[in-house]
């Protein structure tokens, strides 16, 4: 299936024998996305793109949440007569959407040598394009939570704090926007970084402020007198 960024994922690799079923765990990529495509496609190369397409279709009705949060599995059953069924399932609701593809085991000899041959001759090219996705994937992500803990932590970060984490962001969208796969890469870290130090700060200084609130002293006690008589225990 294609996932984010254009990432060919495989679920069943080539030689398998039939009958077999598999299934993946996938999210979603945006915050509040109530609907998946679910694109399946047959090949050898990392990129969907350089793929043969079998078929597309699409789940709806997932609650809004973050994204990240929906997990929807995507389930591919060959049957012994080479037919492939796709189901994708929503696990919170339990929704599902199904599919069947006759052709997936259909091609000829020579076109699966082919598409091998291919993925052999594009392998270094491939490489590439797999690893400026999952870079731009991964700093996405960092992204992703930078702004997220920019807008809740604000009231608790220094004014040099707030700064360097502008600086940082600014920077990576710059590195995301060159595809310059080590400059990406390293101002994804670069971030990392800057989000550790504000996170490790706003911990500890939560952490002061709750000793200091348990320990202050709870004030002077008012000593009350009291009028009382001893009872002798043999009059009574």
């Amino acid at each position: 299936v294609e996932t984010l960024g254009g990432i060919f994922t495989k679920i069943i690799e080539r030689n398998t024998p039939i009958p077999c079923r598999r299934s993946q765990i996938f999210t979603t990529a945006t915050d509040f996305q109530t609907t998946v495509t679910i694109h399946v496609l047959q090949g050898e190369r990392p990129m969907a793109a350089d793929n043969i397409s079998l078929g597309m279709f699409h789940l709806t009705g997932i609650p809004p949440a973050p994204r990240g949060i929906p997990q929807i599995e995507v389930t591919f059953d060959i049957d012994v007569n080479g037919i492939l069924h796709v189901t994708a399932k929503d696990l919170a609701t339990g929704k599902e959407v199904k599919t069947t593809i006759t052709s997936a085991t259909k091609l000829s000899k020579e076109e699966k040598e082919r598409l091998i041959k291919e993925a052999e001759k594009y392998a270094e090219e491939d490489r590439k394009k797999k690893e400026l996705a999952e870079a731009l994937n991964a700093a996405d992500s960092v992204l992703y939570t930078a702004e997220k803990m920019k807008a809740e932590l604000a009231s608790k970060m220094t004014q040099e704090q707030t700064s360097k984490l502008d600086q940082a962001i600014k920077d990576l969208r710059e590195a995301m926007q060159s595809k310059d796969i080590q400059k990406i890469k390293s101002k994804t870290d670069e971030l990392s970084k800057v989000l550790q130090e504000i996170g490790t700060y706003v911990y500890q200084q939560t952490a002061q402020q709750r000793f200091t609130q348990t320990s202050k002293p709870e004030g002077d006690k008012k000593v009350v007198d009291a009028d009382y008589k001893v009872v002798d225990e043999e009059k009574r």
